[in-house]
């Protein structure tokens, strides 16, 4: 069983936000995040959209974001 919930992509937006992650720039839904030290990431999801427990974890190993941090 996996250690990721699943969770709104706003809700995951707001957690990467506190790490640290800013939106560098938007082209329709993909925003593109930055954060000092941190290859770009693109994040391509709805606010409304559920994002589930693998795509967190794939999400997770490019970005730092923990379980808790949900």
């Amino acid at each position: 069983m996996s250690v990721w919930p699943s969770a709104k992509a706003r809700h995951v937006l707001a957690a990467l936000a506190r790490l640290g992650w800013r939106v560098k720039r938007q082209t329709g839904s993909h925003k593109t995040l930055a954060r000092e030290g941190w290859s770009d990431v693109v994040f391509a999801f709805h606010d409304g959209d559920e994002i589930g427990p693998k795509m967190l974890a794939r999400l997770a190993k490019h970005t730092g974001l923990r379980p808790e941090d949900l």
